[in-house]
Formats: C-alpha cells, structure tokens, sequence
C-alpha cells in the first residue's frame, strides 16, 4: 500500500482557529515585573502573596496572539 503524500500529511488550520485568539498563562513573578499590571494579574498576585497558597497561572491578555497561516 502506498503512503500518504506529504501535502497530505500536512496539517491544516481550520479557518476558525485563525481568527480566535489565544493568550498565554503566566506565573505571579512575571505578573510583579509587568510593567502595565492588570487587575486579573494583582488579584492573582495577591492570592500567591498567602502562605500555602498553590497557583496554577493566571491568563494574561498583554500577550494575546494569534495562529498565523503561513
């Protein structure tokens, strides 16, 4: 049997997924160094300030990005 030809193999984006945006999760250490902090980010910051406190990240919105095409 043949193999699938390298176009085929080749992932497609969905149109969808190119226009939704993304953003990373970021730790309360990158949240203390930004320089335009956010509410989301003081909150969070806040929260891990407590001892015992376990945090998983905190979605920031300055590094929002998009899928590109190409």
């Amino acid at each position: 049997m043949a193999g699938k030809s390298g176009a085929a193999k080749r992932r497609t984006i969905s149109y969808h997924n190119t226009l939704q945006w993304y953003t990373r999760i970021v730790t309360s250490e990158t949240c203390a160094a930004c320089k335009s902090q956010c509410a989301r980010g003081i909150e969070y910051m806040e929260h891990m300030s407590k001892p015992g406190a376990v945090g998983r990240g905190v979605p920031c919105i300055l590094t929002a990005y998009k899928i590109s095409t190409k």
